[in-house]
């Protein structure tokens, strides 16, 4: 197993909500290496792209207080060094893809104008020399005729070429990690495809760590080498992605794989998880996810949930008392 190059460690992130401090993001752990990707998987408003905000450190400032934990990138705690060193790191070292392009990319600047500020800013490229790097990036991402592509404005091109513009943007520096942010929620199918491709091919060469954040179970099956499985701020279920497919072990997961659209089944309704995630600051005691819960035990009502480790699979845990080894536990699943 390699040295991961990017280690988090119950990082934990909080929003002032009606005037006290409310948890987006709870307690989550992961570890990435090099040439891996790991999918972060969930309903909108679990904490994925807030995770995401944490490490990068952009959390709006009003709103957000500082995150907490670990986030450890070369064995640095990126949340304790200044802004000035976070500046050097952020889009160098660790690059970020947004989930609209359109309101990611400035409008009034040309695409060219906007990729030569990070040759400028990380590379040190000024003028000819750093207006080539820059076509050179929109051709590594496929933008045909780069050269004139550079004087466009981001309105003159599709959702699709946006994409690619921020994926050529977030590559221009070689980033040891790069943060894609639902890249493809946007697109259309044929469009999701190709930047699904593009981003592997780049991966594969530049070897470097991808963290997905995702909904969609088919770019996971696609993607990932190993999930993370998040409701209401925390992670209820890891696995490497062979696990998670074969074995689901919490019920969120299992509700949220048991909706997705099958081929076979043209003609039944798609089954739904009954209820809603619930908002910030009104999550329930116990289990968070207990009030929709098939398997639902009194124990599930009150007090914290461990991790439990899945029999039989390396490194797959869920955050769930069905897997407590207990008769009840045990009568539990063979009933429901």
């Amino acid at each position: 197993m390699n040295e991961p190059i990017l280690r988090v460690r119950d990082l934990t992130t909080k929003l002032k909500i009606g005037g006290k401090p409310v948890s987006v993001v709870n307690k989550l752990s992961f570890d990435l290496e090099l040439g891996k990707t790991l999918a972060l998987v969930g309903e909108s408003g679990c904490g994925k792209t807030m995770a995401a905000l944490s490490i990068m450190r952009v959390l709006p400032h009003l709103l957000a207080l500082p995150p907490e934990g670990e986030v450890l990138y070369k064995n640095t705690n990126l949340l304790t060094i200044s802004e000035r060193k976070m500046r050097h790191v952020r889009g160098a070292s660790i690059a970020m893809i947004f989930q609209d392009p359109m309101s990611a990319l400035n409008p009034v600047y040309t695409i060219g104008d906007q990729l030569m500020e990070v040759a400028e800013l990380h590379l040190d490229l000024y003028g000819e020399e750093g207006e080539e790097r820059c076509i050179k990036a929109l051709r590594d991402v496929g933008i045909k005729s780069p050269e004139e592509r550079f004087d466009d404005y981001p309105h003159q091109m599709s959702g699709g070429m946006r994409q690619r513009v921020m994926i050529a943007m977030a590559l221009m520096c070689e980033p040891d990690v790069m943060i894609a942010d639902e890249p493809t929620t946007a697109l259309d199918v044929t469009i999701q495809a190709q930047v699904l491709d593009l981003m592997r091919e780049l991966q594969r060469r530049k070897g470097m760590a991808l963290l997905l954040i995702t909904h969609d179970m088919g770019v996971v099956a696609e993607m990932a080498d190993d999930v993370i499985v998040m409701y209401a701020a925390q992670a209820v279920e890891k696995a490497n992605v062979h696990q998670m497919f074969s074995h689901m072990s919490h019920p969120y997961t299992m509700g949220l794989f048991q909706s997705r659209p099958s081929i076979q089944q043209t003609t039944k309704r798609l089954p739904m998880i009954k209820g809603s995630v619930p908002p910030a600051g009104r999550y329930p005691s116990g289990c968070r996810f207990h009030p929709r819960c098939p398997y639902v035990m009194e124990k599930c009502k009150s007090g914290s949930v461990p991790h439990f480790p899945i029999k039989g699979e390396e490194q797959h845990q869920a955050k769930c008392w069905l897997h407590d080894g207990s008769e009840e536990s045990n009568k539990r699943m063979r009933d429901a």
